[in-house]
């Protein structure tokens, strides 16, 4: 039996180079991918100026107070078809009758406008959007009025 002798390819600078290359090349491309998602979807801004944020810090605590000495509670918010509904009850769990509540839609990363919805009672407690909420994931600012006392919240809705 005969054995035929391999000689080893060299390991030349011309293959060190293609090597640093491509490594470098896979992780250029998957930096400017990833930044390409991150810049697509999320617009980065939580508060236009930060610093006039921190000065209206202690009014909003003030109105939180306010808002749970009210006692009221509000429901998750619901999809019902393509309107969305919640029940608004008060401290004693009664229904809080005849409330103006409105609530702005918006699409977590801003790819749509805003959508304004009002609702209208239907039933004790129970208040239906009378606008339509297209599909997808929307975060709602509600602001719920009942003889001069406010209450506000945020939820998100699927």
């Amino acid at each position: 039996m005969k054995y035929e002798t391999v000689t080893p390819k060299k390991f030349t600078g011309y293959h060190a180079t293609a090597m640093i290359v491509a490594f470098f090349a896979v992780v250029v491309s998957v930096n400017m991918v990833m930044a390409r998602f991150a810049v697509s979807t999320f617009s980065g801004t939580l508060v236009d100026n930060s610093y006039v944020a921190s000065q209206k810090y202690n009014e909003w605590l003030e109105e939180a107070r306010k808002q749970q000495a009210h006692g009221w509670t509000a429901s998750r918010v619901t999809r019902v078809q393509d309107k969305v509904m919640m029940t608004v009850l008060r401290a004693n769990d009664t229904a809080l009758k005849d409330a103006e509540i409105t609530a702005i839609a918006e699409h977590p990363v801003g790819r749509t406008d805003p959508i304004i919805l009002h609702f209208v009672q239907n039933g004790a407690g129970v208040y239906v959007s009378r606008d339509v909420l297209p599909e997808g994931r929307w975060k709602l600012r509600i602001a719920i009025t009942h003889r001069g006392n406010k209450m506000a919240l945020a939820q998100e809705v699927l």
